[in-house]
């Protein structure tokens, strides 16, 4: 009998507009589904900002993820680590660890060990390592250990390839994003900032085009119009009921 976890989802990821930009069409069809949504960033994206100071940039890029985020009615959350030199601490863990147990989450999506970006994959190990450990009694902080470890998903980079540059074995599955693509795209314009900055950073003339085109081209790998892209962690000390895809059934398709 497959046990039913709780419907909270939690998207933890490095930066403000992540989510936005790789799952934020899931959530809103797990939303639509009675999910509670939680969204958290290890940083506040800190540098990301072109004419502003890194302080300015924080607090503009933390009410840019909160306008987001009001767009699910979910929760927002900063970890208050620093953009671009973010490591793996054992304070990063506990902070993680606690916001797992506060929301009580049932399903946490995060980066891919083997992201493109070193802020997504020292998140991804955070994450990953505060997953395995939440629901054990002797982890030092208040919060009350979760019933049972969340089940833990990876959402994808922005190409499917490693930081070489080498492709990325397929995903475990797609998901059909096209019904929300308008709320996916609604939430991801409230990251303004971020236009100017990939216009300098990687002279992508509108970085909410080449996230739309990116959904686009996972969609055609499956023969829809729009998706975005999950693998499953399913290593030792992890649960492997397969929640998002029973729950998304009619949206989930497979190479």
């Amino acid at each position: 009998m497959k046990r039913k976890f709780s419907k909270v989802v939690l998207s933890f990821a490095a930066h403000p507009d992540d989510a936005e930009a790789w799952c934020a069409g899931t959530l809103k069809l797990l939303k639509d589904r009675g999910y509670k949504i939680v969204i958290a960033t290890m940083t506040a994206g800190g540098m990301g900002g072109i004419n502003s100071t890194q302080k300015d940039t924080i607090e503009m890029r933390k009410e840019e993820a909160r306008k987001a985020a009001i767009v699910l009615d979910a929760e927002y959350y900063c970890m208050e680590g620093r953009d671009g030199f973010l490591f793996d601490t054992t304070e990063f863990r506990l902070a993680a660890i606690s916001l797992m147990r506060k929301v009580k989450a049932g399903i946490v999506i995060t980066h891919l060990p083997m992201d493109y970006h070193s802020d997504h994959r020292t998140t991804c190990n955070i994450v990953e390592s505060a997953a395995m450990i939440s629901s054990l009694p002797n982890v030092p902080i208040d919060e009350e250990p979760l019933d049972v470890t969340p089940l833990l998903y990876h959402s994808a980079p922005l190409t499917l390839s490693d930081p070489l540059g080498s492709a990325i074995v397929p995903p475990h599955f797609f998901v059909d994003v096209t019904s929300v693509m308008d709320t996916k795209m609604e939430m991801l314009s409230y990251h303004k900032s971020q236009v100017e900055l990939m216009r300098v950073m990687h002279k992508m003339d509108n970085f909410f085009d080449v996230a739309r085109k990116a959904n686009a081209d996972y969609g055609k790998l499956v023969g829809v119009d729009y998706a975005e892209v999950f693998w499953q962690h399913l290593g030792g000390g992890f649960q492997r009921e397969s929640q998002i895809q029973d729950d998304l059934n009619d949206f989930i398709l497979t190479l």
